[in-house]
């Protein structure tokens, strides 16, 4: 591809949107941001992009970010961490409605849409959850992200170029909420206990090779996974403690608790002190599966690899001694 490219990218000031941007900027990408009057844009405040003050209800705003682009990465939203169900649904589904307005309104490039692996997961036995597996949304963040992703389905079907991609768990520097967790499991001797079940752990960098290679290879239409290893967390938490010499969490909360008890707040809480976000009784019987994916279709369309787990632990590990200690 020659000439300059441009990408628009909502979420910028977010923890994957930072590195996506700072990656676009290596390549050579024209970047423009979607910023909040008040967010903090850290790392990003130093770099030439070009930013756009606004939210995903401001439509002026929207315009002018995706007018003339050539990929547009829709990264904004919000989780269960820092917002009430109800803001959750209205920024993850009506704001990613209002993007695709914007986009129908102006000349915008493909459309790269960051939804949720949550809304795939294994069924009939299976080990790994593919894209074709779409689960029954559970709880406000996942219903929000399927509902949006029906939005971005509609519109690359019948008005622009979208692509949909499904990142699993994301770990790297930056990340207070899952990396910094996974994090305090293996090294901190006050943090004894680790979740039961398993997740699929994909690094940072990896996730946003994935996007910028959906946004130039990515079938119309098309969902792509975009994981890592499949680990158990004991085996998550050990092998980062072998890795950097940390104090692995060597006791298991017992599923049993956690389904029995509801929230998993009450079950984290009450064996190892740790403050989690509340969970419904449905949410909780999910926090001690094994929720591991395959990313055979983005590796054979995309290109797509990833990293073991160790690859990304130096720069997470840099980034966590500077945050927490």
């Amino acid at each position: 591809m020659t000439g300059t490219r441009t990408a628009a990218v909502t979420g910028a000031t977010g923890f994957l949107g930072t590195h996506l941007c700072q990656r676009l900027l290596e390549d050579g990408w024209d970047v423009r941001g979607l910023s909040r009057p008040t967010s903090d844009r850290g790392p990003l405040e130093e770099e030439p992009i070009d930013w756009y003050v606004g939210d995903l209800f401001d439509g002026g705003t929207l315009r002018s970010l995706v007018d003339g682009t050539d990929a547009v990465f829709h990264l904004a939203g919000v989780g269960l961490w820092s917002a009430d169900p109800g803001t959750v649904e209205r920024v993850n589904r009506d704001g990613t409605a209002a993007l695709l307005e914007a986009c129908r309104d102006r000349d915008a490039g493909r459309l790269v849409f960051t939804s949720t692996a949550g809304t795939r997961r294994p069924t009939g036995g299976d080990e790994f959850a593919d894209e074709t597996d779409v689960a029954e949304p559970i709880g406000a963040y996942q219903t929000s992200k399927a509902a949006a992703e029906r939005l971005v389905d509609r519109y690359a079907a019948t008005d622009g170029d979208a692509v949909t991609v499904h990142p699993t768990s994301v770990f790297g520097p930056g990340d207070g909420t899952f990396t910094a967790q996974l994090l305090a499991m293996a090294l901190e001797p006050t943090m004894p206990a680790h979740l039961p079940g398993g997740l699929s752990i994909v690094g940072v960098s990896d996730v946003v090779d994935g996007l910028i290679a959906a946004s130039e290879a990515g079938g119309r239409g098309e969902h792509y996974i975009l994981g890592g290893e499949n680990l158990t967390y004991d085996r998550a938490v050990s092998r980062i403690a072998d890795e950097v010499g940390g104090s692995p969490a060597r006791i298991r909360v017992p599923a049993t608790a956690i389904r029995a008890a509801g929230p998993v707040a009450e079950a984290a809480g009450s064996v190892a002190g740790v403050h989690v976000f509340p969970f419904n009784r449905r949410m909780a019987r999910l926090a001690t599966e094994r929720l591991f994916y395959t990313s055979r279709k983005a590796h054979e369309e995309l290109g797509y690899e990833y990293d073991p787990l160790e690859t990304h632990l130096p720069a997470a590990m840099e980034w966590y001694r500077r945050a927490y200690r």
